[in-house]
């Protein structure tokens, strides 16, 4: 099974932006929960483009089961990722000007598709997020990010995603030149947080 490629979209339509802010909703959400995020983030005057999750998840299992158990839907979740953002390439929308929010299990994806095709995006905010497997494969994770600004926000404990996941994951990241700012919240629970999105907007989406 595979997901079918179903973007959501809002703000400016893709040919008169500049900028373009890919959206990855979290298991159990949808598209258009994760644009209405947007009217709290400084993105005026971008395409925002939202992927929506066949059936609601991108993959069955925790992120941090063995690959094989969430075949082929993550791969099928990857490639989607990767499809949403040549929408906006194909636009004549520039790499260094596409941008991505993650929330949750919208998060690991958006950190899995980064990590994996790493080069100079505009930046990337994943919140409760790291990079997907049971053991890390360092190996799938290649480029350079050439100072991609990157925030990532996490509770600590969090039930679904162990804080040091998220230190691995942006270790990685700073090994490929990413320009990485963590900050975990004690206790906060599974959601965003109002700093979140205030540090969002001063270091992401200036």
């Amino acid at each position: 099974m595979s997901h079918i490629l179903d973007i959501k979209t809002g703000g400016k339509s893709l040919n008169e932006a500049e900028k373009a802010l890919v959206m990855i909703h979290g298991r159990g959400g949808s598209a258009q929960d994760i644009l209405s995020l947007s009217q709290h983030l400084n993105v005026e005057g971008y395409a925002l483009l939202a992927p929506q999750a066949t059936n609601g998840t991108w993959y069955p299992f925790s992120f941090m089961a063995p690959v094989e158990q969430n075949e082929p839907w993550l791969s099928s979740a990857v490639e989607n990722v990767g499809k949403t953002v040549q929408t906006a390439l194909d636009a004549g929308i520039k790499a260094e000007n596409i941008y991505f929010f993650g929330f949750s299990q919208g998060a690991c994806l958006t950190l899995e598709f980064l990590a994996r095709n790493a080069q100079r995006f505009g930046g990337a905010v994943a919140i409760i997020g790291g990079v997907i497997g049971e053991k890390i494969n360092r190996e799938n994770y290649q480029g350079d990010f050439a100072k991609t600004p990157v925030f990532l926000g996490t509770s600590n404990p969090d039930f679904h995603v162990p804080v040091e996941r998220v230190y691995a994951t942006a270790n990685i990241l700073k090994e490929m030149n990413a320009d990485v700012t963590e900050k975990v919240y004690a206790n906060f629970g599974h959601s965003i947080n109002q700093e979140e999105i205030e540090l969002a907007n001063s270091i992401v989406f200036k």
